[in-house]
């Protein structure tokens, strides 16, 4: 496995090792060890994901507070996503900045998000099976969002608003500078 870094320093975009021939391949699309040797904590998943959605649909931008914040490794099994991460710890450098990657089930990438992130995606193909791991339970009471089209965000959905298809909740999800992220970028999170 490749682990390469983002402009967002915590946040991981890993590049598995594929291994082919002419009747299919392998690959290994998660090493405990290796990860927690690349961000230097230990990492305990203890759910994995999957939702499959048609082009168009938005999910996002969600994260969940302390002491349920969630971080995710996530990828895309069949189809194309635009995957996003917003840095919501307040104090830190890169405070309300982004990146974007395209995963897709060709190129096998895979995105480490860890607590302190705010993410979503949008599906750009017909369809998407997207697959996810997470290390908190998901709890309603903590559960929040940011706006997808908050400009101060300036995230470029590479869809036109018109082909978006949001739930009701993300519709209606609060802008970045009035939410609550009870993240700060000088405490810990990963224990």
């Amino acid at each position: 496995m490749k682990f390469v870094k983002q402009s967002l320093p915590d946040v991981l975009v890993i590049e598995p090792m594929l291994h082919g021939d002419e009747r299919g391949y392998f690959m290994e699309t998660f090493r405990q060890d290796l990860l927690e040797k690349e961000v230097g904590y230990q990492v305990n998943f203890i759910q994995d994901n999957e939702s499959k959605s048609s082009k168009g649909v938005l999910r996002g931008l969600h994260y969940q507070l302390p002491p349920f914040a969630q971080s995710k490794l996530v990828r895309v099994i069949e189809g194309q996503v635009l995957d996003i991460a917003v840095d919501i710890r307040v104090g830190s450098p890169t405070y309300g900045h982004h990146i974007a990657i395209e995963l897709t089930g060709e190129n096998k990438k895979q995105v480490f998000i860890p607590h302190g992130f705010a993410h979503g995606f949008v599906v750009l193909s017909d369809f998407a099976l997207f697959a996810y791991k997470v290390d908190n339970l998901y709890s309603p009471n903590h559960d929040r969002g940011i706006s997808f089209e908050d400009r101060a965000l300036a995230i470029d959905w590479l869809l036109p608003r018109a082909e978006l298809k949001l739930s009701e909740k993300d519709k209606n999800q609060p802008l970045f500078k009035d939410v609550e992220t009870g993240f700060k970028f000088d405490v810990d999170y990963h224990d």
